[in-house]
């Protein structure tokens, strides 16, 4: 493991190790400075040399930054580690929000929700998008694995939601040379939540596909 509980970056401390992909690696931070706990998300170092991946991953900080709404999660700051020494220094990370709960993959994997209650789910859901769409961000893998259910016992079922990872996120007004990325050969995405439109071309998507992939997980939700 690159990364050992008590390594510092910046002022952050890394703390206990919450999870680990073929990407990259969360722990649960401390931020030395204003004395919180936050989540740590680290690019893995054979990945931040390649340079599509490492745009992707601080791309994922930088759209949910633009995004103003308690439904999307709250990144601090993003960048790559200097003066830590190896292996940190180099690798790229994120500091955001701290969340508790469990991600909604792992509710809808327990059997089927009330409709009350996957309907409320939904709502809060439609609540984010329409404020990432707002700012012209497509989030373009809405699924259960991002969308987090936070406790919350001011909420008429206990819990409120939480969108994450825009990591291939898309500027709805992207016609630079950005967009010469997502041409038609580029596919990108959640095969079970992808629109059709999107199926034949990530470029031609906008935010009718994030409403579409929201009504696969409602379907989900309701019917397991």
């Amino acid at each position: 493991m690159p990364i050992a509980p008590g390594s510092r970056v910046g002022k952050y401390e890394v703390r206990t190790l919450l999870g680990q992909g073929g990407f990259g690696m969360v722990f649960m931070g401390h931020d030395t400075a204003l004395d919180r706990d936050c989540a740590l998300k680290f690019l893995l170092p054979e990945h931040t040399s390649r340079p599509e991946i490492l745009q992707r991953f601080l791309k994922e900080a930088r759209s949910a930054a633009k995004i103003k709404h308690g439904g999307i999660v709250t990144v601090f700051e993003c960048g790559t580690v200097e003066g830590a020494g190896p292996p940190l220094d180099g690798m790229a990370y994120i500091a955001m929000e701290l969340l508790e709960g469990e991600s909604l993959s792992d509710r809808v994997k327990r059997g089927p929700m009330p409709v009350e209650h996957a309907l409320e789910i939904t709502r809060q859901v439609a609540s984010a998008l329409a404020a990432a769409h707002a700012v012209g961000i497509i989030h373009r893998d809405l699924k259960p694995d991002n969308i987090y259910l936070v406790p919350d016992p001011a909420t008429t079922f206990g819990e409120r939601v939480k969108v994450l990872d825009f990591g291939i996120a898309k500027l709805a007004d992207d016609t630079g040379g950005n967009a010469a990325k997502t041409s038609t050969h580029m596919i990108f995405g959640t095969p079970k939540y992808m629109s059709p439109e999107q199926c034949k071309s990530t470029a031609k998507v906008d935010e009718r596909s994030d409403i579409y992939a929201l009504g696969c997980i409602l379907f989900e939700m309701v019917c397991g």
